[in-house]
């Protein structure tokens, strides 16, 4: 058992050998505080994992109520943000927990009911080109457009954090396959 609550410790590939582990022997580690772990200087994988699905979950509570969300405070610039591109209808700005050296959030300006992408409707087929061609184009102020990523999560079994539509624009190192 003290193998085990050794997982905490586990960082990049070696998490992945070890979920492997756990996933096969229907194992569930118990999540060990970091202030456990004097030396440890960030939050390990699978607390990671954990404190993100939970976000996931309470975000997904509040999503039908309609109330201002981050990206509504941050286009209203109650909120600072790096912009890297804004046109009339899309912002684009600098992901503050960014998971690769490009890491960029491209958000439609008015909500307009699409929280998510699994709310869209026929009526948003303008506003989704517009955030896909704001893809493009903000790979081409990064410098990485012969090689990049978009991600969109829909719904909370995808851990999708804040119910505004948007998209991550991922790039600047070599990304793998599948994804997640």
């Amino acid at each position: 058992m003290a193998a085990m609550s050794s997982l905490t410790l586990l960082r990049g590939p070696s998490i992945v050998k070890a979920l492997g582990f756990i996933k096969a022997s229907n194992y569930i580690p118990r999540i060990v505080p970091a202030s456990r772990y004097p030396l440890q200087s960030q939050r390990s994988y699978v607390a990671a994992a954990h404190d993100e699905e939970a976000a996931a979950r309470a975000a997904a509570v509040n999503a039908a109520t309609g109330a201002p969300t981050i990206f509504d405070k941050i286009i209203a610039k109650e909120i600072p943000a790096s912009v890297v591109y804004e046109d009339q209808k899309v912002l684009a700005f600098r992901d503050i927990n960014p998971q690769a050296p490009v890491h960029v959030l491209i958000i439609p300006k008015s909500r307009d009911g699409l929280t998510e992408l699994g709310k869209a409707e026929q009526r948003h087929e303008d506003i989704l080109g517009n955030l896909l061609y704001a893809a493009k184009i903000v790979a081409e102020k990064e410098g990485i457009v012969s090689g990049f990523r978009v991600v969109i999560n829909s719904g909370p079994s995808a851990c999708q954090s804040v119910y505004h539509l948007h998209l991550h624009v991922l790039g600047g190192r070599q990304l793998k396959w599948p994804p997640g």
